[in-house]
């Protein structure tokens, strides 16, 4: 629908031959609808990929395997070996080494990583910012921006000297907001033998990404928080404080920068805090504490969950909570965040018998849809209005994934070579390894394909297959057997990346493996 022109509903003159075709190219280039668009192409591509992946004649080959004595990660095509030393690509036809750095020393080891990729549409004030970079954050707290293809050091900055000891890197928000996390302070035990408090718990800081830029560094402190604080963490803009009771508060986080905030620093600036003169960024002084919480900030919402489990999601806003007594390990309650009223169907319960827990969680297609998933089950749910009542929401089952145990024996009653009848005193468990089980659910987002990790362990072999799903329907698209054993106590990744399957496997004594599938197509 174009506007009316102005005077009164008056007709404009005509147009030029073409006019209204440039028009109204323009309003659909406007609304993302023009053909030529990188995204539209992008888009089709991907509907290709899924074509051809989901068809029977394409397989996927098993085209590399390595191991290690350290932790494997792998970030967007990328595998890391040696503690982040050794990045080799899995996008070739058989991996190869993008970089091989030298050994590091122990005050050197990288503690935690992020991927950090070039945001779309922003000028930015290095050529090296237009490209793939890796954050890593040192135990020396030392924070690195390196080349994802190369390694080499772009940027380094000093968080703070020995008064506390960062280790985790989180996102606030994605490829926006970066935030490093030390590790909870603990006092030496001479001092907690002498009666000594340690009130502050944790500290945080904050930074912009890409061009990397400090926002503030602040204290978790029991005398604002409380005495039961056990953890922190920040997510889309929400400081979330978890307590030993079960109970978990949310707070506005940019609200408390803001409030808070003392001074603002640049990296790399001189400054004079407190006493100090230093450079901000670098060693020895690092960075300033220049937010300081100094009264309990306005809460949001709270919530009580057993291990403090909490998750917001769906539309309209839901959260999901286990009720905090142990005897309700396994129940979640589906509420609205609006007014904590329970959804109709809200409590959700498989009643599983396994040594395993069943889990649930917001699906990450952003359909507001929630994954519940069990030994032998997967519930895919969705939030709908009730009917006649549009202020109630249901929770209604959208459609269900099943294992396959058809060939799953009974063994309760069993008859020996002479005929007589042996009864067992117990039942199998619903993740027992013999029968199949769900093991990992995933989301592959370019593609839309749900993947489903299910495995059968009988003795000291395991088979898995990696599994592909209509994110709509549900229907099984695609089954890929993976060829190494797969042993059920052991602690493994799967990683389905467009036209790549990657295995990580975690043995006992520190072992690590890696198991590298690509697409290959029949061209008969």
């Amino acid at each position: 629908m174009y506007p009316q022109a102005a005077g009164g509903g008056r007709r404009a003159a005509s147009r030029a031959p073409g006019a209204h075709n440039i028009c109204c190219l323009l309003t659909r280039r406007a609304h993302g609808f023009y053909a030529r668009d990188a995204g539209v192409a992008h888009r089709k591509n991907l509907g290709l990929l899924r074509k051809i992946i989901c068809q029977e004649s394409t397989k996927f080959k098993n085209v590399w395997t390595t191991h290690s004595a350290s932790p494997i990660a792998y970030e967007r095509g990328r595998i890391y070996l040696d503690n982040y030393q050794c990045c080799i690509s899995s996008i070739a036809q058989e991996p190869r080494i993008l970089y091989q750095k030298p050994k590091c020393s122990k005050s050197e080891k990288i503690e935690d990583a992020l991927l950090l990729e070039c945001p779309l549409g922003e000028m930015l004030p290095s050529a090296s910012d237009y490209k793939s970079s890796l954050i890593v954050l040192t135990v020396q707290n030392w924070l690195l921006r390196l080349s994802a293809d190369s390694g080499e050091i772009l940027e380094k900055i000093y968080l703070a000297g020995a008064c506390c000891k960062f280790r985790y890197l989180s996102w606030d928000t994605p490829q926006e907001i970066m935030v490093v996390k030390s590790a909870q302070n603990k006092l030496p035990a001479a001092a907690r033998q002498a009666g000594i408090q340690q009130s502050v718990l944790f500290y945080l800081a904050v930074f912009q990404v890409l061009p990397l830029s400090f926002i503030g560094m602040l204290e978790i402190n029991k005398k604002i928080f409380g005495n039961s604080v056990t953890d922190v963490a920040v997510s889309n803009g929400i400081l979330i404080v978890m307590h030993s009771m079960g109970l978990v508060r949310l707070y506005n986080f940019q609200a408390i920068l803001e409030q808070f905030m003392e001074q603002p620093f640049d990296l790399g600036h001189e400054f004079n805090w407190n006493g100090q003169v230093g450079v901000v960024g670098k060693y020895p002084f690092g960075l300033p504490y220049n937010i300081k919480i100094t009264d309990t900030p306005p809460l949001l919402f709270e919530a009580s969950s057993l291990e403090n489990a909490f998750q917001i999601g769906g539309y309209p806003w839901h959260y999901i909570i286990t009720p905090n007594k142990k005897k309700h390990k396994g129940v979640f309650h589906i509420c609205s965040l609006k007014d904590n009223a329970l959804a109709k169907n809200g409590i959700q319960d498989m009643k599983c018998c396994s040594l395993e827990p069943d889990w649930i969680y917001f699906h990450p297609d952003m359909s507001g849809r929630i994954i519940h998933v069990g030994p032998n089950l997967i519930k895919i749910l969705k939030l709908k209005e009730v009917k006649n009542n549009a202020d109630q929401v249901e929770i209604a089952e959208d459609f269900t994934i099943v294992a396959n145990r058809e060939n799953c024996v009974n063994n309760t009653v069993t008859v020996t070579a002479s005929g007589r009848v042996v009864k067992t005193r117990f039942n199998l468990l619903d993740d027992d390894p013999e029968q199949e089980t769900f093991k990992i659910v995933d989301y592959e987002d370019e593609l839309d394909l749900l993947s489903t990790v299910a495995v059968t362990q009988i003795g000291a072999d395991g088979k898995a297959h990696l599994d592909f799903h209509c994110n709509e329907h549900g229907i099984l698209l695609k089954s890929i057997p993976l060829l190494e054993s797969w042993d059920v106590t052991y602690s493994h990744e799967v990683y389905f990346d467009k036209d790549l399957v990657l295995h990580i496997e975690q043995k006992p004594n520190r072992r690590f493996s890696c198991y590298v599938y690509q697409m290959v197509c029949d061209t008969k």
